[in-house]
Formats: structure tokens, C-alpha cells, sequence
């Protein structure tokens, strides 16, 4: 009898065990995937007016205020699905956080950027993924090419837009842009934070989307201009968001 209760007991030590240690490598994916960085908004296309550290206009690197040196980032233009991979040259330069990185003129080539409006979507690339494994190689000659290439600067006449892509830049060129603030788990937790912002920043045009029963996304917006919509952004920075972002749908 007794010999029953400690198999009882044993076994259910076992399988509480078992339990926590999925848990806790539950919570550790978690974390791994938050660190994750993704942020859509506009960048700065890099001149030699800016006054800052120097960056080869040819190259494929960027700079940036929050990845690490020598990251790999995967940069898309949204509107014509055009991306390539590039490299993060520094993270110590200063510039204003409404632009999300500052690029090369290459980059905006490449990516037939519209120079008004130098949209785009940039994600941290991890060092161990097959994705960067397998495209390794290919950035590197990317490279080389780049930098042998000449460059005088670019020119929208320069960007060799196909007729077509012509035609849908047009089609887009109505400016309408919302700053993403957060995601809320529950509604008041959304409507807690429209009334900071408003109370300490001062901005009202505010919404939530209920995107399902237990998402809700905080917006500002729609801003019709790059400029209104920058002096919004920067008095956003003055609450430490970690990772505030610009889009064009709500």
C-alpha cells in the first residue's frame, strides 16, 4: 500500500516537473521572439548636407539608432514589394527618431524609392537563420558591385521606373499616413493611454480599432502631410515608446 502512494506521488512530481519546464521554455520563446525588430516608416536618404558621419553612397548599410553594428536588416518598399538585404554601419549617429534608419542613395535606387516619400519596412535579420545563411554570398557580391558602381546622386529620372510602376506611384500619391502608438491586450488599456497622450502631449486625433476581442490598436491620424506628421511623431518620442511606427492602412 504504501509502495503505491510513493508511485502515485512520484508520478505526480514527474508530470508537475514536466509542466514547469514547458513553461518556462514557453515564456523563454517569448522573449526570443519579442526582442524581434520590425518597424515600417520613413527613412532619411543620406546627403552630404546632413553633417554626420560619412557613409559611402554606393554602399548597401544604413545607420540606425537602435540595432547593433554590422546587423543584417531585410529592407522593403510596401508599395512596389521591391527589398534588399543591407547592413548597419552604426548605431551611434544622431538624427531625428521620426525616420526609422538613414539609407543610401543605392538603397533608394534599388528599391525605386519615391524620394518624397522614401517609404519603407525594415526587419532584423538573425545571424543563425537559414534566410541569412543562404543569402550571405549574395550580399557580399551585391556589394562589391555597388561599390565599383558609379554613382552622382539620385534624380526621380533616375530610379527607371517601368511605365507601369510610374502609373501606381501615381495612383498612390494621395499622402495618408497614421502613427501606430501600441496594440492593447483590452480595450481600456487603449483608451488608459489615448488619455495620456492626450493630457501630456496634447495630440487629439486619436483612435482605436478593435482588430479582434482581445486586439486593439491605438492610432493617430490620418496626417495629410509629412510635416504634421513628423511634429506629431517627435512629441510622441517624449513618452519613450519603444518602437512607435508609421502606416499607411489603419
Amino acid at each position: 500500500m504504501r509502495f503505491n502512494i510513493f508511485v502515485i506521488l512520484g508520478t505526480l512530481f514527474f508530470l508537475l516537473s514536466c509542466e514547469q519546464t514547458t513553461i518556462n521554455q514557453s515564456n523563454k520563446l517569448n522573449i526570443i521572439f519579442d526582442k524581434k525588430y520590425k518597424n515600417r516608416g520613413f527613412s532619411l536618404i543620406y546627403n552630404d548636407e546632413l553633417r554626420i558621419k560619412k557613409i559611402d553612397q554606393r554602399s548597401l548599410t544604413i545607420f540606425h539608432k537602435k540595432l547593433k553594428r554590422k546587423s543584417s536588416v531585410k529592407i522593403t518598399n510596401p508599395l512596389n514589394g521591391k527589398s534588399l538585404i543591407a547592413e548597419v554601419k552604426s548605431n551611434k549617429v544622431k538624427f531625428s527618431p521620426f525616420y526609422n534608419s538613414i539609407i543610401t542613395q543605392r538603397i533608394a535606387e534599388d528599391l525605386e524609392l519615391d524620394l518624397n516619400e522614401p517609404y519603407i519596412d525594415i526587419v532584423l535579420i538573425s545571424k543563425n537563420s537559414t534566410f541569412i545563411a543562404k543569402k550571405t554570398k549574395t550580399f557580399e557580391e551585391e556589394k562589391k558591385v555597388a561599390e565599383k558602381a558609379p554613382i552622382d546622386g539620385v534624380r526621380i529620372s533616375d530610379l527607371n521606373l517601368s511605365n507601369k510602376t510610374k502609373k501606381k506611384l501615381k495612383k498612390n500619391k494621395k499622402f495618408s499616413y497614421y502613427i501606430k502608438v501600441a496594440d492593447f491586450y483590452y480595450k481600456k488599456s487603449a483608451n488608459n493611454m489615448s488619455n495620456k497622450i492626450k493630457n501630456e502631449v496634447k495630440l487629439k486625433n486619436i483612435k482605436i480599432i478593435e482588430l479582434t476581442k482581445t486586439n486593439y490598436r491605438l492610432l493617430l491620424g490620418p496626417f495629410n502631410d509629412i510635416q504634421s506628421l513628423k511634429d506629431s511623431f517627435e512629441k510622441m518620442s517624449s513618452l519613450y515608446f519603444e518602437n512607435l511606427e508609421i502606416i499607411k492602412d489603419a
